[in-house]
Parts: structure tokens; sequence; C-alpha cells
């Protein structure tokens, strides 16, 4: 699917978000669903828009067509270094993710620090990050292998085709559940940061006069227990998804 430019007079907004990220946002029976794209329709329906989440090939596209101004929010998306020029971001952010690494458990117990990780392979979603010292780390350190869906990387894994795959432990393990690996990737001890999901905005949209509004809305959200209440109910939904298309 391609994007078209969305035009703010026309109070439609497009809008695209990670595909393979529960509960943050997936893509199920062809929609973006999950935490972010519910803040973000919430928010921009009080602005007077309304918000079309478009699906897209992957993670990488949804920022390029963005970043490109094709479309106008990425519903969450980490701020490191190389972002920053390319998006206007909340100050607020709309989840935190801890970041854990996981491993088949075969391997685990090799496991303790981020230094038994050099030398190992790596398996990454196309247009992936987990924090500027982190990618760091693995570009310097690693043989990695990309992917375009995030069910590839667990196969891979739970196949000992790769080493290890960086991951938010609570969409990481989500994942492991849903997929029916859960005696075959596992996330090994080492003690990793935590990162930040932020909204993102085109700097081709003119929705930045807005970022005062949306930082005070999402610190509301947390203040009053709504986001913790979506994490629960989107974590619900994946899981309880019973088909295989649904499955990421």
């Amino acid at each position: 699917m391609s994007f078209q430019s969305s035009n703010l007079s026309a109070k439609e907004l497009i809008a695209c978000g990670h595909p393979y990220y529960p509960p943050v946002s997936w893509v199920q029976d062809q929609q973006v669903i999950g935490i972010a794209p519910a803040v973000v329709k919430l928010i921009f329906s009080e602005l007077g828009y309304q918000v079309r989440l478009d699906t897209v090939g992957n993670w990488k596209r949804c920022l390029w067509e963005v970043k490109t101004g094709h479309a106008d929010i990425v519903v969450a998306a980490y701020r490191i270094d190389s972002r920053e020029s390319d998006f206007a971001f909340s100050q607020q952010y709309i989840i935190n993710d801890p970041i854990g690494i996981f491993v088949n458990p075969s391997k685990s117990e090799n496991y303790h620090s981020l230094h038994d990780l050099k030398g190992k392979t790596a398996g990454l979603l196309f247009g992936d990050s987990f924090g500027d010292s982190l990618d760091k780390f693995i570009h310097e350190h690693n043989q990695i292998e990309y992917v375009s869906e995030g069910k590839q990387n667990f196969d891979k894994l739970a196949h000992r085709r790769i080493d290890f795959m960086p991951l938010g432990l609570v969409s990481g393990n989500l994942q492991t559940q849903k997929l029916g690996y859960s005696k075959q990737v596992v996330a090994a001890s080492i003690k990793l940061e935590t990162n930040y999901y932020y909204m993102a905005l085109s700097p081709h949209s003119g929705l930045s006069l807005y970022l005062p509004y949306i930082n005070k809305r999402l610190k509301k959200l947390h203040e009053n227990g709504e986001i913790e209440q979506l994490l629960t109910e989107y974590s619900n939904i994946y899981l309880n998804s019973m088909t295989e298309a649904d499955i990421p």
C-alpha cells in the first residue's frame, strides 16, 4: 500500500507504526492496533482530526514515509540521535520499554553481560533500534542478520540459526508466548537500560504546533492510569487473537 500526502485542511491524518511490537503497535487483520495507535487517535480526535492508520511493508518503510512527508505520524518510536532531525518528537513518552536479550535456553547460561555477546550473530528487524548505545555495540561487535517480519527472528532463534535478538521484555515475552516458543526462546539475565517510545511527527505535517497539548495529554494519561489500562487491554487482545494471520 502506498501513502498519499495528507492535507491538514481535510482534517484527516495518516499514521503508521511498528508492525511487530505488541502491545505498543502491531498489525492484526490488516489494521495497525495497540497502545500507541489508540493514544494517537484519542489525542488527535480531541484536536478535531481523524487518523487513518495505514499498514506498510515494514517498520523501516513506515519511518521513511513519515520522514519524507507522505504520512504524518509515527505512532511510537525511540528518540535516537539519528532520528532527531527527521521527526518532531513529543517530550513526554507514551510508554517505557525495558530492553532484554532473548536467546535459546540451551545457551542462556553463557550470557551474563554484553561482553559475552561479542562475536555472536544477532537477529534484527529492518529499521529497528534499541537505543544508541546498544545499537553501537551490536554494529561494532556482532554479525547481523536482518529480517522483514518479526516472527522470522523467533523461528531462527528457536532453531539456533541466530545467537540472540534484542527486544523489549514485555513485547518479547508476549510474542514468545503467542508463538508457542516459551521453551525455545527465553530472556537472558543481562541487565540493560530502559528505553522509551515517543510520538513522532513528520516535519512536513505542520503538527508540531500541537506538541504542548500532546505532551500535556500524555502526562495526564499516565497520571490517571489510562496508559496502564491500555497496556493490559492490548496485551490481552494480542494473546487472544487466534488466527495464523494475526501472528507477527
